[in-house]
């Protein structure tokens, strides 16, 4: 994916976008300012905004509203990686520190409040979408749903498919999908762009959760140690389609799983009956489902230039080793 080649694409839409995101997040504490500066100058890949703003262009064109939204796409996306990294336990993220190792958990938690909240101030700036205030509201509750239930299935064990699939819309998919719906309907796309903008986006974000589950297994480049859904007792899909493959050792598996806390020694043991038994690529051909899908949704929408770049970030998660 040519990242650089996209933003010089998007113009003076990307550089709108970064200064509602600095000025969205502003704020009289000195602490607080110097926290969300450094945040700022390690801002990752920018992945929802830079969707937004292409989806934006692939409906029509994209208005002062499609920049603003993009811009909350990604303060709400760092807001809940602030908690889900405490939620988490997490060490670091990105190759660096999470910004609960370098303040502490409780303070983590508070500058994620901040940023959650000036999201909200910034989504409603200036003019109220009802509609696009109510797609958010349901990805904040699927963003809290989607963590409670990978709890809950980390305890016991259980986690299936079905499980699996809900955790991961809830937790990744369902804040795409709402990129996509606000992108769209900014821009007074008719309700079909609206519905292909959604379908895109939704399926891209499965993808790339499918992608980063995957990555734990067999990636070295993703700025966590390989190996850590299983450390936090996280049945994704690679080890379920291992266990697929191999269903007589799915009890013994699933055990071991929920005691690998106490026993670190098993995740090396889980690892390798992934890696043995085809967990890897049947998680990859699901994977390749998403990504068909995600085109193919791009087919309806008239910008064709920026919807060849959308094609080319789907197709990405098919490559990526990050």
């Amino acid at each position: 994916m040519g990242r650089e080649r996209i933003i010089e694409f998007l113009g003076d839409d990307w550089v709108r976008m970064q200064e509602y995101l600095k000025s969205g997040l502003g704020t009289d504490v000195p602490l607080l300012s110097e926290i969300n500066g450094g945040i700022l100058a390690h801002p990752g890949k920018m992945l929802r905004p830079m969707t937004a703003l292409l989806l934006g262009r692939a409906c029509g064109g994209t208005t002062e509203a499609t920049v603003r939204y993009a811009a909350v796409s990604e303060m709400l996306h760092n807001a809940t990686l602030m908690h889900d990294d405490v939620a988490d336990e997490s060490p670091q993220r990105r190759g660096r520190p999470t910004l609960r190792s370098l303040i502490g958990p409780n303070s983590a938690v508070l500058v994620g409040d901040f940023w959650l909240a000036k999201s909200v101030d910034l989504m409603v700036r200036d003019h109220i979408d009802q509609k696009v205030v109510e797609a958010y509201s349901r990805t904040l509750v699927h963003l809290a749903e989607g963590e409670m239930l990978q709890m809950q299935m980390a305890e016991s064990g259980l986690t299936g498919e079905q499980e699996y699939y809900r955790i991961i819309y809830c937790k990744t998919a369902s804040l795409f999908e709402s990129v996509g719906y606000s992108a769209a309907v900014s821009t007074g796309a008719p309700e079909e762009y609206v519905r292909a903008a959604v379908a895109y986006s939704k399926a891209l974000g499965m993808a790339f959760q499918i992608k980063d589950d995957i990555l734990d297994y067999c990636g070295e480049k993703t700025g966590k140690p390989v190996g850590a859904d299983l450390k936090e007792r996280k049945i994704t899909l690679p080890l379920l389609g291992a266990m697929k493959n191999v269903p007589g050792q799915e009890s013994r598996i699933r055990e071991m799983v929920r005691q690998a806390q106490d026993h670190p020694g098993y995740c090396s043991e889980i690892h390798a009956f992934v890696m043995d038994n085809g967990g890897i690529e049947y998680a990859s051909r699901e994977l390749g489902k998403f990504i068909a899908e995600a085109v193919s949704a791009l087919g309806a929408l008239p910008g064709r230039e920026a919807a060849g770049m959308l094609a080319e970030i789907a197709e990405y998660n098919a490559v990526r080793d990050l």
